[in-house]
């Protein structure tokens, strides 16, 4: 049997439509803040949805990202830089000029949509190919986030990009555990960063009957297992943690958020876009992950949900966590009710949420869980709730059926 490395979380990032900055996004999520609103970037004026949860309060230039390099980069690779800097700087790491232990692997479901949507448009409109920016191609490619960070902080080590839609986020952490117990390096910067807040983002998504058209009532659009769902809400931002050896963070004295004991991915092999009803994959994601980790469902203390409040998604999800947990009713929130769907970026700040739930031993709360679906059936947690959290899962899913389920454990060394 291979001998694997230990993997702890020890750096948060987080930029969200309810705060950036770990500090300030915990707080918002204790005070039960939503981030969903009336879409300000554009004209929405006979769009079907016309509701986002967009970041309004983000300057580049406040995260080390310079002026000019801003310019170079979409708004996806902007919030992924700033989240990874934010990450590295609540880790503690100490980084040389070069550094070939240390790797990055940070996802995006989409990439840079904002840079394309806006250079067709001066395309179309001036009829010129000269009007179309060299720096397209840099901007939009979904590795930027990766190379930004990889240059501004020297970090030489391993450096790939994953797609893998809403579940990118997770799937990213996932495959640095896998590098990091092997030994192959010591520390990964990883997570997701997406920014689709777009016109044609929101005009498929919205053909597609995924979004809420709960126009009237921004903030209680998202509303994860509730019988009123009716779609989700797009988020935009970033979440990205520091993954460590653990021999390594102990040896630098780091503060250790939870450890990461198993997880595991596969695909539903159903659809291009809709869940399998049977949640046949979903079920055995959560069964290899507590098998990995060597734990039961009774074990577990919480799960921070996939939970879109789309119809299908959390009926599957929950019929999956049904069948698995039986009669342990464990505790279930979903995060997106407050911040919105954020694609490639969900699994990753939900994975920074779970670390500081265990770091602060409080569940955090779903927004706008009013009426009981009699299909879901769900401990779905409302309020902010002190909890004993030893064990914690992560679900993640995207579209094309991929899944992915971490759990994370306390450390208690």
């Amino acid at each position: 049997m291979i001998e694997r490395n230990r993997v702890v979380i020890t750096g948060v990032g987080a930029v969200t439509p309810i705060g950036c900055g770990k500090d300030k996004f915990w707080d918002a999520i204790m005070q039960k803040k939503s981030g969903i609103d009336l879409i300000s970037r554009f004209e929405t004026s006979g769009f079907k949805t016309r509701i986002g949860a967009e970041i309004r309060d983000f300057t580049p230039e406040d995260y080390g990202i310079q002026s000019k390099d801003a310019k170079r980069m979409d708004l996806f690779t902007q919030y992924g830089v700033a989240a990874a800097t934010l990450a590295i700087e609540d880790s503690g790491l100490e980084l040389g000029d070069y550094n070939d232990r240390v790797g990055t692997i940070i996802g995006t479901g989409i990439g840079g949509l904002i840079t394309l949507e806006e250079e067709k448009k001066k395309l179309v409109e001036s009829k010129s190919p000269s009007k179309v920016s060299p720096f397209l191609i840099p901007m939009m490619m979904p590795n930027a986030v990766n190379a930004y960070v990889s240059i501004i902080h020297k970090l030489t080590g391993t450096s790939p990009c994953l797609a893998n839609a809403c579940a990118t986020g997770s799937y990213a952490l996932i495959y640095a555990c896998k590098d990091i117990a092997l030994g192959d390096f010591d520390v990964i910067i990883t997570g997701g960063s997406e920014a689709i807040l777009t016109e044609i983002a929101a005009s498929s998504f919205a053909n597609m009957k995924a979004l809420s058209r709960r126009n009237d009532d921004p903030k209680g659009a998202c509303r994860p297992f509730d019988k009123d769902r009716n779609g989700f809400v797009i988020g935009e931002g970033s979440g990205v943690v520091v993954l460590e050896n653990l021999e390594h963070a102990l040896a630098r004295n780091a503060r250790i958020y939870a450890e990461i004991v198993g997880y595991a991915t596969n695909t539903d092999a159903y659809h291009i876009t809709a869940p399998d009803p049977g949640a046949r994959m979903v079920k055995k994601a959560i069964l290899d992950s507590l098998n990995m980790a060597g734990l039961s469902p009774k074990d577990v203390d919480y799960i921070n949900a996939h939970g879109t409040s789309t119809k299908l998604n959390d009926k599957s999800e929950a019929m999956a966590i049904r069948e698995v947990f039986g009669d342990h009713k464990v505790p279930v929130s979903s995060t997106k009710s407050m911040i919105g769907h954020l694609i490639g970026a969900a699994g990753s700040v939900e994975a920074a949420v779970c670390g500081m739930a265990m770091e602060k031993q409080i569940i955090p709360p779903s927004l706008n869980y009013e009426t009981p679906d009699p299909e879901i059936d769900l401990n779905v947690i409302k309020e902010p709730t002190p909890a004993k959290l030893n064990v914690v899962m992560n679900n993640s899913f995207g579209f094309g059926g991929h899944n992915a389920v971490m759990v994370l454990k306390k450390y208690t060394g």
